[in-house]
């Protein structure tokens, strides 16, 4: 019986092999299938995302255009009366009042004022008295010149009286009638008087000497009294008041300042602080605009009046004061009034120009067109024949789209206002595209994005206005 059984056991077992064996080979296909699948999948993922974020080229152009090219240095200046007088005061004292000025309202801010109105009154008090006290030593000087002549006038009497004695004396000469003593003495009287009249006439020296000291001490007590009421020199306009009644001035070396006077509003300067770099393009009689901030959008003119030579430097940067004379007989500027001044150095009307930007773009070899890359190859090699500036080479090169290409016109730079070029060039016309610069697209609209990031605003595309 187990003879008979064995056979049948080999059999199964071998069917059993069979069977697994057909199962490991199915399933290896699956895998095989599953494994090519994913593959052809992760392709196309690749490839979707690779062509969701592929980039394009495309340029940014702008028209070249016809208008006004100004060349100009721009610096920032203070507008300034063109003659100020500084009024100060001489004496020291206490301010009693002020003046009335050409209105009849108190001198103050503003006030307009002729020459010779009173601005100011000083307390008088003490320099009344000395003037008071010069004025008696005038007249005690004139008196003791008086008195001088007076003596003197009697001085001269005794010595012609002296003089007819001696000259008796003399014809006597000593004898029985004239005693020798006696002849000497009519001899001394005589040169005593002599002597008493030079006297007198030294003593009215003197005194037409006092005298003028005296006077001139009268002088200078009445100026300083004369002092205490301050005096407009000029006509024209209280820009400054720098003191207040009852506050004492105190003039010793220096004059305190009490008013500051502009002479004449009508006619302006501005004071600009221009670099050292800019200064030699600066000569007198050059148009300038200027702008004040108190005036938006109202444009000033004048003209450049004088150019300082006393250089001042700050921060190691060294400036020249330029003086530009303006006409303000509107009366709208205002002293010391920021000014934003162009200095217009030259001006070119109705040119085209183009953005400095196009001058200064170039492209790669493969965006000019075919029929022009060689030539470009060739002088791109030779280093800077195509390199082109605003203020540079006598010859430069634009590029304008063709296509998917770029190809070049040359032109002749000109003026440059630092943001616009005057050109010239055969064939460029006006509202012709430029190409400026290359702009960079990225095809991602497919892609999802989280709704959360934040958005940053673009920045403005270079070359546009």
């Amino acid at each position: 019986m187990n003879t008979e059984q064995k056979p049948e056991t080999d059999v199964a077992r071998t069917r059993a092999l069979d069977a697994s064996s057909g199962r490991r080979k199915r399933m290896l296909k699956r895998l095989l299938v599953a494994a090519v699948v994913l593959g052809f999948v992760a392709l196309a993922i690749t490839w979707y995302f690779k062509r969701g974020n592929a980039q394009t080229a495309s340029y940014r152009t702008e028209q070249a255009t016809r208008g006004d090219l100004l060349v100009s240095i721009r610096a920032t200046g203070t507008v300034e009366p063109e003659e100020v007088v500084d009024v100060g005061a001489q004496v020291a004292g206490q301010i009693l009042s002020f003046g009335k000025d050409a209105n009849g309202k108190t001198v103050d801010y503003g006030s307009p004022v002729q020459a010779e109105t009173v601005l100011a009154k000083i307390d008088d008090s003490l320099y009344s008295a000395d003037e008071a006290q010069a004025q008696a030593q005038v007249q005690s000087a004139a008196a003791s010149l008086q008195r001088g002549e007076a003596d003197l006038e009697q001085l001269k009497a005794k010595l012609q009286q002296a003089d007819r004695d001696w000259r008796r004396a003399q014809k006597l000469g000593p004898s029985e009638a004239l005693a020798q003593a006696s002849y000497d003495a009519y001899q001394s009287a005589y040169e005593t008087a002599a002597a008493n009249v030079a006297v007198g006439r030294a003593t009215i020296l003197q005194a037409r000497a006092s005298q003028a000291q005296a006077e001139a001490v009268l002088r200078r007590a009445q100026r300083n009294l004369g002092y205490c009421t301050i005096k407009s020199p000029v006509k024209g306009v209280v820009v400054d008041r720098r003191v207040n009644i009852g506050q004492t001035v105190v003039a010793s070396l220096n004059a305190p300042s009490l008013f500051l006077i502009a002479k004449d509003l009508t006619r302006m300067q501005v004071w600009v602080a221009v670099n050292e770099a800019d200064i030699g393009k600066i000569r007198p009689g050059l148009p300038v605009t200027f702008t004040v901030d108190a005036f938006p959008g109202e444009t000033f003119r004048g003209e450049v009046g004088k150019v300082r030579l006393n250089a001042s430097m700050t921060q190691n940067v060294v400036t020249y004061t330029v003086e530009i004379v303006t006409d303000n007989s509107s009366g709208r500027l205002l002293p010391y009034l920021t000014a934003n001044v162009q200095f217009e150095l030259d001006r070119r009307g109705n040119v085209l120009m183009v953005p400095n930007a196009a001058l200064r773009w170039r492209p790669s070899a493969e965006q000019v067109a075919p029929e022009f890359r060689d030539a470009f190859e060739k002088l791109a090699a030779r280093k800077g024949k195509l390199e082109a500036s605003a203020a540079g080479t006598s010859r430069a090169a634009l590029w304008v789209p063709e296509g998917a290409y770029v190809k070049p016109i040359r032109v002749r730079p000109g003026l440059s206002d630092g943001t616009y070029t005057e050109v010239q060039g055969e064939g460029l016309t006006e509202g012709m595209n430029i190409v400026t610069g290359v702009q960079t697209q990225t095809n991602n609209q497919d892609v999802a994005t989280n709704p959360f990031t934040p958005k940053f605003p673009q920045k403005p595309r270079a070359g546009s206005r």
